[in-house]
């Protein structure tokens, strides 16, 4: 039985899950993103929160127990001169998850995990959806309005633009003649 087992094994020995999530937790911490399985990336989750909790307080033991756990110098320093002071004020979650289908070759789930700060598209793009969609209301709102305000003023653009086509045509057949 599996009583309080909670570590994913992902069919490989210590060593070698150790190393694993040591390299994809460097290259998530340097790129910001990562594409990999959903087992690896729900296993990677565990293994970096914490160390992006202890990149808060920065001292030479957190340092130290991050290069432990990183085994990469530039990865160290990117943690605690970049990630650290962006998610300073979040109390956790500092990963999300997002699932993109199945890879051809196994058909094993994939996802992205990415740092949740970092991803501009995500920030950005619920601003522009809510602007959108208050276009949209005040449009049907005010139809019946702007469509009467809006019938005038075509009109008399309709009458200025044919206005100066007319003379136009009377000076060239003056010139011609």
């Amino acid at each position: 039985m599996r009583h309080s087992r909670v570590i994913n094994h992902l069919g490989r020995t210590s060593s070698h899950r150790k190393s694993m999530l040591a390299n994809m937790a460097s290259s998530l911490i340097l790129h910001k993103r990562i594409t990999t399985t959903t087992a690896k990336a729900k296993a990677l989750k565990t293994y970096v929160e914490p160390l992006i909790t202890k990149s808060k307080e920065d001292t030479t033991h957190s340092r130290r127990v991050a290069f432990s756990y990183l085994k990469d110098k530039l990865a160290v320093a990117e943690l605690f001169r970049e990630v650290s002071p962006k998610v300073g004020e979040r109390p956790g979650g500092y990963t999300r998850i997002l699932k993109t289908g199945n890879r051809l070759g196994d058909n094993a789930d994939m996802c992205i995990l990415e740092l949740v700060d970092y991803n501009e598209a995500m920030l950005g793009g619920g601003e522009a959806a809510k602007t959108k969609t208050t276009r949209r209301r005040r449009a049907t709102k005010k139809k019946s309005e702007t469509t009467a305000a809006e019938k005038p003023e075509k009109e008399t653009t309709e009458q200025a633009s044919e206005e100066p086509e007319q003379p136009a045509e009377e000076t060239e057949t003056e010139e011609s003649k």
